[in-house]
């Protein structure tokens, strides 16, 4: 086993900070560009099926699981995170499988209606060497610098 890998197969940022530098900035600037893209979604199914107006917190729930679920799985990272380089990875550096992707989007819809979750998230991404949040350390998923690759 190399020195600058972890047992599990991802890099290990005291030898490769590259892989897991501004990945927690990274990571809010495409929560954003992701927000935008299901907001606009949500107003477009909402306004095509007319009845989805007066259930838009619903449609926005439906589309949000979807999309993050289906970027996930497709390609280890939402649109956002591709706009920003950062892909996610599990504790064997593989990309995220359907099911695995569908639960993280899960675990983060839940803990994102916890704000205590959210505060504990925000200081665990911020004080952990890999940028890890709390859905991220509970199934084993690290956020990387695709470029870094």
């Amino acid at each position: 086993m190399h020195q600058d890998l972890y047992p599990s197969g991802l890099p290990d940022p005291q030898f490769h900070p590259d892989f897991y530098q501004d990945v927690t900035s990274k990571r809010f600037f495409a929560w954003i560009i992701d927000v935008i893209i299901i907001s606009i979604l949500t107003i477009v199914i909402s306004t095509v099926t007319i009845i989805g107006l007066f259930i838009i917190p619903l449609v926005f729930l439906a589309v949000d699981f979807l999309y993050r679920s289906l970027t996930i799985a497709s390609g280890s990272a939402t649109l956002g995170m591709r706009v920003m380089s950062v892909e996610l990875r599990t504790y064997d550096g593989e990309r995220l499988s359907a099911g695995m992707a569908a639960m993280h989007t899960l675990l983060y819809m839940v803990s994102f209606g916890i704000f205590l979750a959210q505060i504990a998230t925000i200081f665990v991404m911020i004080t952990s060497p890999r940028g890890q949040g709390l859905v991220d350390r509970l199934l084993g998923v690290v956020a990387i610098n695709r470029a870094a690759r």
